[in-house]
């Protein structure tokens, strides 16, 4: 790697949501995330962390100025470090599943879900983004996703450069890819090998991100976040309770992986037709 990349600390939240209640959840996460103790650079929720995976985006929507993006700033610009997690945004008459890129200084970036699950309706009342993002913070790239999104490969594949690079291994596309979720426990073996597989098929950091307890439909949520590192070793894994839980990630290790396993250089060329950006 040609980069310069700085050590890089991650705080995972997992937790309960209130369901359809953002003051109570907004309120809850502000102390979470006030009495993390720990210094971090990156502090990442769960997927519709004010609301919970609801289907209701008539009655829960907000725009991008709306007071839940604004919280957002002020945690972010007050903890001194990055925010993100998904939640629902009002836009043009359509509904997305957004995840927010929530920086310091109080800029942002954002994705919109791309796979949309349609088992429980949410192609229905959604719209499907169509761009990736790719993040950058101390030299480390992230790629920014949202949990159905862990079933389809291709969205997540490194994407190389094209043609010949002299013999030498193409760049990285990305070195973190990193999930925010509220995946049921009834499928929470395909959750945490799916994780495990995208680390090792894309030489990568895996973050994943899952809420815990019932949601409104009663369905469970055994959380099962994970840090998974490039040769899928599991770093971190809890399961069933609410944690908070702070990681550094050291780009010495991951150059070691990539340059005694150069496999990367040996994938498929190919382009996904729709653009990335990055912030």
């Amino acid at each position: 790697m040609h980069r310069t990349m700085l050590p890089l600390t991650i705080t995972l939240v997992q937790t309960a949501l209130h369901w359809e209640d953002k003051a109570a959840n907004l309120a809850m996460l502000e102390n979470t995330i006030n009495n993390i103790t720990a210094k971090t650079e990156l502090i990442v929720l769960p997927e519709m962390f004010s609301t919970g995976f609801s289907m209701q985006p008539a009655a829960l929507a907000e725009p991008m100025s709306g007071p839940t993006v604004q919280w957002m700033q002020r945690m972010a610009i007050t903890k001194r470090a990055i925010i993100t997690g998904s939640l629902i945004i009002e836009e043009a008459g359509c509904y997305y599943n957004r995840l927010i890129w929530m920086l310091p200084n109080g800029q942002y970036g954002y994705y919109d879900k791309r796979h949309l699950f349609g088992f429980a309706g949410e192609d229905a009342q959604y719209t499907a983004g169509n761009k990736r993002l790719v993040a950058s913070v101390k030299g480390w790239k992230i790629h920014l996703q949202v949990c159905y999104d862990l079933r389809f490969p291709v969205w997540a594949r490194q994407q190389l450069p094209l043609g010949d690079t002299d013999g030498a291994a193409a760049p990285a596309e990305y070195d973190i890819l990193l999930y925010v979720a509220n995946w049921p426990q009834r499928r929470n073996l395909a959750w945490k090998t799916l994780l495990q597989a995208r680390a090792i098929e894309n030489q990568c950091y895996v973050v994943g991100v899952n809420r815990v307890g019932y949601d409104g439909n009663e369905i469970y949520h055994s959380g099962d976040s994970m840090v998974v590192d490039a040769m899928g070793e599991i770093l971190y894994h809890k399961q069933d309770e609410a944690d908070v839980f702070t990681i550094t990630l050291e780009k010495t290790t991951l150059a070691t992986i990539r340059e005694k396993l150069p496999f990367l250089k040996d994938a498929d060329a190919f382009t996904i037709l729709n653009h990335d950006h990055d912030i």
